[in-house]
């Protein structure tokens, strides 16, 4: 196991960042997800060298469900939720990369949605340290911060999972890995 880094987490790592001793585990019920199968990962934030750009699997699923910052891990509140990444859509733009099943069919393909991918609002405060000194958010084009909307959809996002070799033949499963947020304009929450 790693020694404790000096950089603190969520002042000069993002809290849902992974770290080097952050191992992958096994896939079971996670309580981040209501216990449905997600894949497991080690939680020992702060321990080895921060793998930045690689959310820690079971941070990110709260961060997105619980609506915490990234960058500190503190719940964001209504009307301070922005986002660095995220990018305006459609509803057909969505359904044409296969995310119509978590769409309400009543959504018009034509209906503006804000595509946050897998990355929860920041506060305001949190996303502007952030891009002042991540040099992966400084080298994007688009520096603007965008103001989240106030209703969104969770979509879990999946692998396939297979269990060991053994003399019993069993079935593969799906298995949560990170949830993706999509912010729906106009809607209450």
């Amino acid at each position: 196991m790693a020694s404790a880094s000096r950089l603190k987490v969520g002042v000069d790592v993002p809290w849902a960042t992974s770290w080097s001793d952050e191992a992958l585990g096994q896939v079971g019920p996670c309580p981040s997800v209501d216990g449905a199968l997600a894949v497991a990962q080690v939680s020992r934030p702060g321990h080895g060298r921060p793998l930045y750009s690689r959310n820690h699997l079971f941070r990110q699923r709260r961060s997105v469900r619980e609506m915490l910052c990234p960058m500190c891990g503190e719940p964001t509140t209504a009307g301070d939720r922005w986002s660095q990444t995220g990018h305006w859509t459609t509803a057909g733009a969505l359904r044409a990369r296969g995310f119509g099943w978590a769409l309400p069919a009543d959504l018009e393909d034509s209906r503006d949605l804000f595509n946050a991918g897998a990355i929860a609002p920041l506060h305001r405060a949190c996303a502007e340290r952030a891009l002042t000194h991540c040099p992966h958010l400084q080298a994007m084009a688009d520096h603007e911060l965008k103001a989240f909307p106030e209703a969104w959809i969770v979509c879990p996002l999946t692998v396939e999972a297979r269990p060991p070799p053994s003399p019993v033949p069993q079935a593969s499963v799906a298995a949560i890995t990170f949830l993706q947020l999509i912010g729906v304009p106009g809607h209450e929450a």
